[in-house]
């Protein structure tokens, strides 16, 4: 008897620790779609002016604005794809207010051929969500100087570089002329939610876990007959 102690505890033990990990992952599962609904709602909720300057970001993640004015003429490219198109940019623009306010504005894509396709400043009358994306990590690339393609969205350096405040509209519509540049509006299908994947590797994994307790379980018994 005492030669199924150790192995039934490790086993025992295993199963517990991989099943409280899948239960975890249900319960993150919940979370998370709770949360995409309430930004899903934050999207699609009415529009609002710009909010003032120096107001904190986070709260205003995704809230939907609009504003009139136009492009100054000053843009940076990005670069990125669109599925069934292929590799493009996302033209990031200088964007003036009528009240004289300068931000930026993600027009949206343009495929590789146009890239140096002429953009002058124009009017537009711009409806979008406010967005600071996180994009860049350690293992970004820095801007290609020789180029001027930029390789991810960066709020901050974008504004720098542009003489705006730091705030960006990802344009959903645009009235006037877009001069070829397709919106591409904001949705929830890019955050990531992976929780159930996560959930069922690790009931997979207790259930090979139990197994293989059990399958040792009989090999002890056997060298016992």
């Amino acid at each position: 008897m005492k030669r199924y102690i150790f192995p039934l505890i490790l086993g025992l033990g295993g199963c517990a620790i991989l099943l409280s990990l899948g239960f975890w992952q249900l319960r993150r599962l919940e979370w998370k779609e709770t949360k995409l609904a309430q930004i899903e709602a934050q999207i699609a909720g009415a529009s609002q002016e710009l909010p003032a300057p120096g107001t904190p970001s986070e709260p205003l993640k995704y809230q939907p604005v609009q504003m009139a004015g136009g492009t100054t003429g000053q843009e940076i490219l990005v670069l990125s794809g669109q599925k069934g198109v292929g590799a493009g940019y996302e033209v990031i623009a200088a964007f003036e207010t009528g009240e004289g306010r300068r931000v930026l504005l993600d027009r949206g894509f343009i495929r590789e051929e146009r890239r140096d396709a002429a953009r002058p400043p124009t009017a537009l009358i711009v409806t979008g969500n406010l967005h600071w994306p996180t994009e860049t990590d350690s293992y970004t690339p820095a801007p290609d100087a020789k180029t001027g393609i930029w390789f991810a969205r960066d709020v901050p350096a974008m504004a720098a570089a542009l003489g705006t405040e730091p705030i960006m509209v990802v344009a959903s519509a645009l009235e006037g002329d877009t001069q070829g540049v397709e919106p591409r509006a904001i949705t929830i299908s890019g955050i990531p939610n992976d929780h159930l994947n996560y959930a069922i590797t690790w009931f997979s994994l207790a259930l090979v876990w139990a197994g293989m307790t059990a399958f040792l379980m009989w090999r002890i018994r056997r060298q016992q007959i």
